[in-house]
């Protein structure tokens, strides 16, 4: 049985070992856009095959062997798209948190890649999806902080969806949360979605969190969080991603 310790290397040594992934993948982008403003404030990357397959197609083939150099790769890869494509505005990036054994080396490189890339580490967006099951949530708390004190911007997405829920945002405050779009879809007609996502909206402003309404399809859903004040959204109403390339928006009239 390994030691934590061994493990940490082993893990690290897999990192290193410049061994190629089983598979390719590149990222495709969809913005987040500033509704008061009309403005892209940010765009996420998303996982993509090279042929454009789906998300699920190269997540379906991540392993506990190649988690920790897929996450590495992932990194590195949407930044360097990021910095070839001109993005000027945040970048946003989703991290598998059971793939970082300790913050400050896994985060190595990552700091590389934006230097290389000259893409400011303030403008990267790391994104931790609600919906996966943490073993340790304070291990996530651990990693978040870290992140946040190297200057990094926090967003906790998919918010309400799965297995960390309310605990982990008394745990840790990120500087964003993106409502899931379960919670948000056809709110506009539902009474009981809108006492939960009100509630939510009015919990995050109390903690001087961004909310982001992901996942936004209608206009009827866009003008109910319109009118809760809700400035930042992302969806198909606006753009679709779009492979290795910036989509244009769509703005509601």
């Amino acid at each position: 049985m390994h030691t934590p310790v061994r493990d940490h290397l082993l893990k690290c040594e897999q990192c290193r070992s410049g061994d190629p992934l089983p598979f390719e993948f590149t990222m495709a982008f969809q913005p987040v856009v500033d509704v008061q403003e009309r403005k892209v404030v940010a765009y996420e990357a998303l996982v993509r095959g090279t042929d454009g397959a789906g998300a699920a197609h190269i997540l379906d083939r991540v392993t506990e062997d190649n988690r920790y150099r897929f996450d590495q790769a992932c990194r590195t890869t949407a930044i360097a798209l990021a910095a070839r494509l001109g993005i000027e505005c945040r970048l946003s990036i989703n991290f598998l948190p059971n793939a970082v054994y300790e913050p400050a080396a896994c985060i190595r490189a990552t700091l590389a890649a934006a230097e290389r890339f000259d893409f400011p580490v303030e403008r990267i967006v790391f994104e931790v999806t609600e919906s996966e099951d943490m073993v340790d949530k304070r291990h996530l708390t651990s990693i978040l902080t870290d992140y946040r004190d190297r200057g990094f911007i926090t967003a906790i997405d998919d918010f309400g969806a799965g297995y960390a829920g309310l605990s982990l945002l008394v745990d840790f405050q990120p500087d964003v949360v993106k409502i899931d779009m379960g919670l948000l879809r056809a709110v506009d007609a539902d009474p009981v979605r809108q006492v939960v996502v009100s509630a939510v909206i009015d919990m995050c402003r109390k903690l001087q969190v961004d909310v982001v309404a992901e996942g936004i399809e209608t206009y009827d859903e866009y003008s109910w969080f319109r009118s809760q004040g809700v400035r930042y959204m992302q969806g198909y109403l606006f753009a679709k991603p779009a492979l290795e390339a910036l989509p244009s928006i769509d703005w509601p009239d």
